[in-house]
């Protein structure tokens, strides 16, 4: 079985898949921003763990990937956690999982949560921290960072997952898309040994598409990630 960190995992698609991992077998251990957000009964029973911090404040970001790897090297590490309005939208939607991968030890599999709405992001980087970047734009990069690390590391794989407009918190009780369908493609992608391309796909619901063309363009990503690396002071490696 798989030990699997699943960031926002108290609702919505990070506790859907991190619930999901748990029923499976797998060594799941949850993130939270703040103990309260498992304050119902049985909250994260199933799980092996739980690390709590708020990933809009760097400091606290640091101290989540300090707890985490008190339970050791990860075989998959889910980056879930995302906002759609708030002063922390980017360090959140980006940063934290950059920096995340930068200060853990490299996990078997990267899985970044994406959207469709990343087709919309701009390529204006100086947008990234001018305190302008809007919701797409975030996604876009995320998008980009998770393709720029799939051939990154011998034996590391990363992907990106538009797990569609579903009924959670986020995406609110209108929305069309499947639920169940939203976490089904994070779990495949964290635990199956059969999936194709082995990294650097864009997924949604367990069928690849293709992303933003500038998430795929080499130079932008490294452009991405060297802005990435001068704004929190964290080498790739």
């Amino acid at each position: 079985m798989a030990l699997i960190l699943v960031t926002g995992a108290s609702s919505g698609l990070g506790r859907n898949t991190a619930d999901a991992l748990a029923e499976d077998g797998h060594d799941v251990v949850g993130h939270v921003r703040n103990a309260a957000r498992l304050a119902g009964p049985g909250d994260g029973a199933a799980w092996r763990g739980v690390v709590i911090g708020d990933l809009a404040e760097p400091d606290e970001i640091r101290d989540v990937a300090r707890q985490a790897g008190a339970f050791g090297r990860f075989d998959a590490v889910i980056h879930n956690a995302g906002v759609l309005h708030s002063a922390g939208l980017v360090t959140v939607n980006t940063l934290a999982p950059y920096m995340l991968t930068a200060l853990m030890e490299k996990p078997a599999r990267l899985i970044h949560l994406s959207s469709s709405m990343h087709r919309g992001g701009s390529t204006d980087l100086r947008r990234l921290t001018d305190g302008t970047a809007s919701y797409s734009d975030s996604k876009l990069w995320v998008t980009a960072l998770a393709l720029a690390l799939a051939s990154r590391w011998e034996g590391t794989s990363s992907h990106a997952v538009d797990p569609g407009w579903v009924p959670t918190r986020m995406g609110g009780a209108g929305a069309p898309d499947d639920l169940i369908a939203g976490h089904l493609t994070q779990v495949r992608l964290a635990t199956h040994t059969d999936v194709t391309p082995r990294t650097g796909g864009y997924w949604h619901h367990q069928q690849t598409q293709a992303p933003h063309p500038a998430a795929q363009d080499e130079d932008f990503q490294a452009r991405l990630v060297h802005i990435l690396e001068s704004r929190t002071g964290l080498p790739l490696g």
